[in-house]
């Protein structure tokens, strides 16, 4: 049996970025299990085409948290990097406005600009309406009726699936304020008038995809990382894990970040807290590749209409500079008969915040705690966390184990 202080089970940004400060801190008994033949998890990038594509959808580096992008460029140096401004829309009745939709609807004809700041004048959060419970009324309490029923519902409809009912809304306060007066001035000036939401300024790699960077960092683990091994039990009690392949390792200390449900034994952990995690929901996304080269500037493109089949459009050509054609990223309930053209799978995409969430997790988590399981991550936390915030969780813990 293999045994270390630190097992760490995912080789994606959470489990190399913790690997990577342990190390830098001076610690070297550990080790990484993956289930893939090389780093990046949800980050990962195929050549396709002759260019670099993100076989897990549209993955950058943003900009906010400057200690996570200093930690990166010692693995790629900034000049690896180029910088962007977000720029992006959302296509809708058949044409593109610019995002955020509540900022640009003066992009639109002027009686739907009237239809769009009558219904914001009465929105629940603008009239100072009690909070619904209910995620869909949510939205249209926020944002107002029409944006509603036009925009937010039919796109998380295609991306998180029918039931959205199912969803809380306890994760939505990071959506912005609408405020009609700054809707009405944009409308009359037109320009926007709010701020642009996440990922406003961000990086991304000059020669190769998103997926460049974790096996760099991989690399600098000095073999410390065992690929192919698919992780399927673990035993609480005696702190060891079991892999498909049939081999066991043991931890002191043990770091998930792969989804609860890859574990097909949970010895020793209660019955309750292993039926709760069959309540935990997630949604799968196909990535297709496509070809042509769009006439936008558009880094990525929302789609909610119905109709189409994909939620999302990821243009490589703007992104990838000197690279040609885009993907499209599309829930696997809605994805069409193969046609030929490259297309990947990820069977866990999107953690899913359903109602009963918060509690499941909280109490999961406190109790792999107290045995010395730490759950870290997308997926070790199931929280849809982006790759900046998956990197600093990292190194912070990391860290509170160096103390």
């Amino acid at each position: 049996m293999n045994s270390v202080k630190f097992l760490i089970l995912g080789a994606g940004p959470a489990g190399l970025s913790f690997a990577v400060r342990l190390m830098q801190n001076g610690e070297r008994d550990f080790a990484l299990l993956e289930s893939e033949h090389e780093a990046g998890g949800l980050c990962r990038s195929v050549d396709v085409d002759g260019s670099a594509l993100d076989i897990g959808g549209g993955h950058i580096l943003d900009v906010r948290r400057p200690e996570v992008v200093k930690f990166l460029f010692g693995f790629m140096p900034r000049d690896e990097w180029n910088h962007f401004v977000r720029d992006t829309t959302i296509y809708i009745s058949g044409k593109y406005i610019s995002h955020p939709f509540e900022a640009n609807i003066w992009q639109t004809g002027i009686d739907s600009q009237v239809e769009y700041l009558a219904s914001i004048a009465r929105a629940g959060s603008v009239t100072g309406q009690p909070m619904p419970e209910k995620f869909t009324d949510w939205i249209a309490w926020k944002l107002g009726e029409k944006i509603a029923r036009e925009y937010m519902i039919p796109y998380n409809t295609k991306m998180f699936g029918a039931e959205l009912d199912k969803l809380g809304t306890y994760w939505l306060d990071k959506l912005p304020s609408v405020s009609f007066e700054d809707t009405l001035l944009s409308c009359l000036e037109h320009k926007a008038h709010a701020k642009q939401p996440g990922h406003a300024e961000f990086y991304y790699p000059v020669e190769y995809g998103y997926g460049e960077v974790w096996l760099r960092m991989a690399e600098s683990l000095e073999g410390r990382i065992f690929y192919g091994q698919k992780v399927n039990a673990i035993d609480f009690d005696a702190h060891t894990v079991g892999t498909a392949e049939g081999d066991e390792y043991h931890g002191e200390i043990i770091i998930n970040t792969i989804p609860y449900r890859e574990f097909r034994e949970l010895r020793g952990m209660p019955e309750k807290l292993r039926q709760s995690i069959n309540e935990l929901k997630h949604t799968s996304v196909q990535v297709k590749y496509i070809p042509e080269n769009m006439n936008t500037s558009a880094q990525w493109i929302y789609c909610p209409d119905l109709s189409l089949s994909y939620h999302r459009k990821f243009l490589r050509h703007n992104v990838l500079l000197g690279s040609k054609g885009y993907w499209l990223e599309t829930n696997a309930d809605r994805t069409e008969p193969d046609d030929g053209r490259f297309a990947y799978m990820n069977r866990y995409a999107y953690p899913l915040n359903t109602l009963n969430k918060p509690q499941i997790m909280k109490s999961l988590l406190e109790w792999l705690e107290s045995r010395n399981v730490y759950g870290l991550g997308r997926w070790g936390e199931h929280q849809h966390y982006n790759s900046d915030l998956t990197v600093e969780l990292g190194l912070k813990l990391a860290d509170k184990f160096s103390r």
